[in-house]
């Protein structure tokens, strides 16, 4: 299985599980990092208080970047509405003001399509 498939089944499995992990990534990357030190330790749970087997764990990419898990995150959300968690509209409307602002389509004029949907065209000087 790719590392992304992977993740993407345990970032589910996580959000589905914890709701206060879908508008928390660093929350999410914690449980996500739970799970796979005590699979490294056979299943026996894990000891924070060894950072040094965390650190080798982390650096031979035995643990999924924080990137990754984020990723997996973010798509995952735009897939499924369910996984979303209370800051996801938010960040989205927020967000998608600005973008278009700064490509220029606040601006924009509209054209009339062949089946008569109207297309926003980007503002040009």
């Amino acid at each position: 299985m790719s590392k992304l498939k992977q993740a993407k089944t345990l970032v589910r499995e996580i959000l589905e599980k914890y709701e206060w992990c879908k508008d928390d990534d660093r929350r999410l990357t914690s449980n996500i990092w739970a799970l796979q030190l005590s699979e490294a330790n056979n299943g026996a749970g894990y000891n924070w208080a060894n950072n040094k087997d965390f650190m080798q764990l982390y650096a031979t990419g035995r643990l999924m970047s924080a990137t990754t898990i984020k990723r997996a995150r973010a798509k995952l959300q735009e897939m499924y509405p369910h996984l979303r968690g209370k800051k996801y509209a938010i960040r989205q409307s927020k967000y998608a003001k600005t973008w278009e602002e700064d490509l220029g389509y606040a601006k924009g004029k509209f054209i009339t399509d062949e089946i008569g949907r109207e297309i926003r065209l980007p503002y040009k000087d």
